[in-house]
């Protein structure tokens, strides 16, 4: 699964530094898969559909930080619990029930980003 921040943030950005596939942005700001991660040329999503990882996407919120599900692999590969969860001050980072993934999808997520 995904993580996801709630309306409960109070936009203190403490989780954007810590995610290390750079999966978290400021509310109104554009994300591209390129940004934090080897992924270069065309990228395949998890629905399949094919984009640039270098285009700029919309932003997913305008009023407060956002995680793009694509890039978010819950820290796996990299820490034992997702950083963002770990350091947010008012609990909003949490476990996306609408997007569900193994540990190895998870992990296959990270390779696919960062080889």
């Amino acid at each position: 699964m995904a993580i996801k921040i709630t309306d409960e943030c109070i936009n203190c950005g403490a989780c954007e530094p810590e995610c290390p596939n750079n999966a978290i942005y400021e509310g109104g700001a554009e994300w591209r898969f390129s940004d934090g991660t080897s992924v270069r040329g065309m990228f395949n999503k998890m629905d399949g559909t094919a984009i640039d990882a270098n285009t700029p996407q919309a932003p997913f919120a305008m009023d407060r930080y956002y995680i793009v599900t694509d890039k978010c692999t819950e820290c796996v590969g990299f820490h034992d619990e997702p950083q963002c969860a770990s350091v947010c001050p008012v609990d909003c980072c949490v476990d996306d029930e609408d997007f569900r993934e193994t540990p190895d999808q998870l992990g296959a997520k990270k390779q696919s980003m960062h080889s």
